[in-house]
């Protein structure tokens, strides 16, 4: 599944990216495989949402969010 597939207040864990270029923005904004988010906020248009990862709020625009892999728990 991906980040973009999530509904609002679905937790999740980041399992990869499919984008190997973008791989370090990820990892620059401490998305990292194993870490729990949980999609918290999206706008009334649909673009961007906001995840919680790691005690933040992190926005997203959609087509980033469909970069990430993750396995809801």
């Amino acid at each position: 599944m991906k980040l973009s597939d999530l509904k609002k207040g679905q937790s999740a864990e980041i399992i990869s990216f499919e984008k190997d270029d973008l791989k370090l923005k990820f990892y620059e904004m401490g998305c990292l495989p194993g870490e729990k988010i949980t999609l918290e906020l999206i706008a009334p248009m649909g673009d961007p949402i906001a995840i919680n990862i790691g005690g933040y709020l992190l926005s997203l625009r959609k087509k980033d969010a469909k970069n990430i892999k993750v396995k809801i728990y």
